[in-house]
């Protein structure tokens, strides 16, 4: 007779779920779970206390894209938002579409080079790119709803999604790459990372293409 399964180790679970849903400290909610799991899984507070230290060390660079945060925010109290809406509605040239496009090319071609980190959601549609294209479609049609507002703030929002998932993947030494070539594996089909690069690259290509005639037609 088999001995009972032993869900001890699953206590982190719980504790995550009662943490987050009592809305207590992220942080000390991790450490909890962790701690419930690592002695449910008979291991001593030393060497739990040892793994946590581990995995910090291993993933320490992760922290540090947050330390731009504060910057950022920084910044926008300090009238970045209405710096880079002024700018814009003196430049006619400038219009939301033709912003957009230029984000659109550089996001992908610095993602192509690996620089995923270089733009992004809140240090730049955020605090730039969306106050920009906005303040654009308001001095293009001063007349423009609340609905169309927020649809062009989306279209940015979108844009840096766009140009970002189909530029990484011309990068080789991605993690959608890997991805990719090893379940590709997994099913017999052999490939080398640079194969799947240069095969990303009509991919970006027709990406480029169809959601740049979106912004063409931005409105």
């Amino acid at each position: 007779m088999t001995d009972a399964t032993n869900f001890w180790p699953l206590a982190g679970i719980a504790i995550v779920v009662i943490g987050f849903a009592l809305r207590a400290n992220p942080l000390a909610v991790v450490v909890a779970a962790a701690f419930g799991s690592g002695l449910g899984a008979g291991l001593g507070v030393s060497e739990v206390i040892a793994a946590l230290g581990k995995a910090f060390h291993q993933n320490r660079y992760v922290s540090v894209p947050w330390l731009v945060l504060p910057v950022i925010g920084l910044m926008e109290r300090a009238g970045l938002q209405e710096q880079a809406r002024s700018l814009i509605a003196r430049t006619r040239a400038a219009t939301a579409s033709r912003i957009l496009l230029f984000y659109m090319a550089l996001r992908q071609i610095t993602a192509a080079l690996g620089l995923t980190h270089v733009a992004g959601h809140p240090q730049t549609v955020r605090p730039l790119i969306a106050p920009m294209v906005e303040a654009a479609a308001i001095r293009d049609d001063p007349a423009i709803t609340k609905e169309s507002r927020e649809k062009i703030k989306a279209m940015a929002a979108a844009t840096d999604n766009v140009g970002l998932f189909f530029g990484e993947d011309i990068f080789l030494a991605i993690a959608s790459i890997l991805l990719i070539k090893g379940f590709l594996e997994g099913a017999g089909i052999i490939v080398q990372p640079l194969e799947l690069s240069v095969w990303a690259i009509p991919t970006a290509i027709a990406a480029f293409l169809v959601h740049g005639f979106r912004l063409w037609r931005l409105k």
